[in-house]
């Protein structure tokens, strides 16, 4: 065996993985990686691998497991409370996502395509009554998603400063203690949020869990808050990530831009290719619950694995010349949503949101441009939702 390669790792650039990433994929499909805490564990790099692992019920998502990995000490404190959908396995993970699947199913998100369409042309109105330059992640990027699942989810947008504080401490907090006190915080919001929607119902999805299973007994209060959470940050934060990387991507390919805007009929494609390409959630935790053999190995119980996303989404023997973004591409198998039975229930509304947010963007705005140096953009670190911090653009 050879020295395990350490995972997560930092992007030198915004779209690619890690060049210390390079190994694994020579070693691939399966190999060891080491974490921050010294932990060796599995990495699933080959595509055909990563489907199939990730359907084999003998790997849990279970984050109580003492032995789930965990990428870096920022999220240690995820051990401490079992969170809905997310870190849970069947039956409990089917009760709870039958209950979301009616709001995030195709027809609500056509029927929604309209208000993010509005939402979208506001903030790009805005954006150029100020004038250049602007700063893309919080004029549009954030606020798009963050606006569309607050109206979906019957939470108030006035609040968005705080959970979007919140949320970011969750997500790139400097340490456990910070990323908890921000969980706590947040459930303490929904706590009063959802009591106060029991006395006066509004609208929205929360309303409705309220009405339909909270009250018959189907859903306790605490599993409903944390649920409102991960719902709250999972339906924002991926999304302004993808609007964001999305949109520098496109600008650093201008030859794929300029085809992308002569032909209208593109835009699904191009939105799963760059799904594919830019792979923000790069690294699908899981923990054996029993022995697995695969390839000639043994995945023992206990051990951790991983599924780098930015890796199995470039295997070669899947898709040709991976590391060249092609928007006429098929690739509509990535693993970018997830894939099994935790693949993302809100991959529907994110898409609509690229689509409408990106073809929007670059109609209003034909000369839209880095307003400085691609190589001095901020970028997310490793261990978190990749993408940009900031993104001043000019045009």
């Amino acid at each position: 065996m050879t020295e395990a390669i350490s995972f997560p790792q930092d992007r030198t650039c915004p779209y690619h993985p890690p060049a210390g990433y390079d190994p694994l994929r020579a070693q691939g499909p399966l190999a060891r990686v080491s974490l921050y805490d010294g932990r060796s564990v599995w990495a699933v790099t080959g595509h055909t691998e990563a489907r199939e692992l990730l359907t084999d019920q003998r790997l849990s998502s279970d984050r109580l497991n003492p032995s789930f990995p965990i990428p870096s000490e920022r999220f240690s404190a995820v051990r401490r409370t079992r969170a809905p959908l997310l870190g849970v396995d069947d039956p409990v993970h089917n009760t709870q996502r039958r209950m979301l699947i009616p709001s995030f199913g195709v027809k609500r998100i056509a029927a929604m395509r309209p208000e993010i369409q509005r939402i979208v042309d506001g903030l790009l109105d805005r954006m150029l009554a100020q004038g250049p330059p602007a700063e893309l992640v919080s004029a549009f990027a954030l606020p798009v998603p963050s606006m569309v699942i607050c109206s979906l989810l019957g939470v108030p947008y006035a609040d968005h400063e705080f959970f979007e504080e919140q949320s970011h401490r969750i997500l790139r907090g400097r340490s456990g203690e910070e990323a908890e006190t921000a969980r706590q915080n947040l459930e303490t919001y929904f706590a009063g949020l959802i009591a106060r929607k029991e006395k006066d119902p509004g609208d929205g999805l929360l309303d409705d869990l309220i009405e339909d299973r909270l009250r018959a007994g189907a859903l306790e209060h605490d599993e409903l808050t944390r649920m409102a959470m991960i719902l709250l940050i999972a339906g924002h934060e991926t999304t302004a990530n993808m609007i964001s990387l999305s949109t520098l991507t496109l600008l650093e390919h201008p030859e794929q831009l300029a085809q992308l805007r002569s032909r209208e009929d593109l835009m699904p494609s191009a939105v799963e290719e760059l799904l594919r390409f830019l792979s923000i959630l790069d690294g699908i935790l899981r923990v054996a619950k029993e022995d697995i053999e695969w390839g000639g190995r043994t995945i023992r119980a206990g051990e951790g694995v991983i599924f780098p996303a930015s890796l199995i989404n470039r295997d070669d023997t899947v898709y040709p010349a991976p590391d060249t973004l092609d928007l006429g591409r098929a690739a509509r198998h990535h693993v970018a949503f997830g894939f099994g039975i935790h693949q993302c229930l809100g991959q529907n509304l994110a898409r609509a949101e690229m689509e409408i947010a990106l073809r929007s963007l670059f109609t209003r705005i034909p000369g839209l441009r880095l307003a400085v140096p691609a190589g001095d953009l901020p970028i997310n670190p490793g261990d978190t939702l990749q993408g940009m911090i900031e993104l001043p653009l000019a045009w």
